[in-house]
């Protein structure tokens, strides 16, 4: 748990961790809330306590980017650190090696979008505005924008959302994959719970190797991709969950084994 007033806080309960941004009024995200968010994303990942993790801004909006007062005098050499800095924030979010979903509410623009896209899984509440428009500012994209949102939508959705820098509704979000649910504003974070709250109970190496199969599968080719596969499959064999879940399969059929993440 992190103390009430910090920027970030992490909140615990009943195996979900809760990565709460807690800076008023749109949650910009300033240095000292990049370094917070670095440190909480790597507790929540090292956490024995924490089996799936929700990103959340709170009930009026996600993260409206990055704080464009600190930046807007700042020079290439400043830029280039600040920019590495918030690179390695939401590298660490992304390098939770735990299901992740953001809970976005309100708006999710700039780097607050590319928080959203470095979790696995986004929930929208029915009046977002998601959207990079670090065009309009005279620049781009600095913290996954240009990187994890192609992969994700593909180049042509991406590049007509970078090179406008419009912002999308919820439906054309859900529409084009850039959410994956879309539920009224008031449930978002409850849904977000809903999901994570099966992996709990899941074999948490399992998970975590298949995350990992996935990511980094997607950044090298087919034959580099199914090798990092094959490695990953054969060392769960070495888990006590691997002998739990096909011993109950055999005894009990699918869906009955209890994992321990061991």
């Amino acid at each position: 748990m992190s103390p009430m007033g910090a920027l970030v806080r992490l909140e615990v309960a009943d195996g979900i961790g809760t990565i709460r941004l807690d800076r008023p009024p749109v949650n910009a995200l300033n240095d000292e809330l990049t370094g917070s968010l670095l440190d909480v994303a790597r507790e929540a990942g090292s956490s024995d306590e924490i089996r799936a993790v929700i990103v959340y801004g709170g009930e009026k909006v996600f993260a409206a980017g990055a704080d464009i007062k600190e930046m807007a005098e700042a020079g290439y050499v400043g830029m280039s650190s600040r920019a590495s800095g918030l690179q390695a924030a939401l590298g660490a979010v992304a390098g939770i090696g735990k299901p992740v979903v953001a809970a976005v509410t309100g708006y999710a623009l700039g780097g607050g979008l590319e928080l959203a896209l470095a979790c696995d899984f986004r929930i929208a509440g029915e009046g977002v505005k998601l959207g990079q428009p670090e065009i309009l500012l005279g620049v781009i994209p600095g913290a996954g924008g240009t990187q994890r949102l192609p992969r994700l939508i593909g180049p042509s959705r991406a590049k007509d959302l970078v090179f406008s820098g419009r912002m999308v509704d919820s439906a054309e979000a859900l529409r084009i994959g850039l959410v994956d649910q879309v539920v009224p504003d008031d449930d978002v974070y409850s849904a977000a719970v809903t999901m994570m709250s099966r992996y709990v109970t899941g074999p948490a190496i399992a998970l975590r190797a298949a995350k990992e199969a996935i990511d980094h599968g997607l950044d090298v080719d087919l034959a580099t991709g199914l090798e990092i596969e094959r490695i990953q499959f054969a060392a769960l064999f070495a888990t006590e969950d691997q002998r739990e879940g096909m011993r109950s399969f055999i005894a009990n059929g699918p869906g009955k084994a209890q994992f321990t993440g061991s």
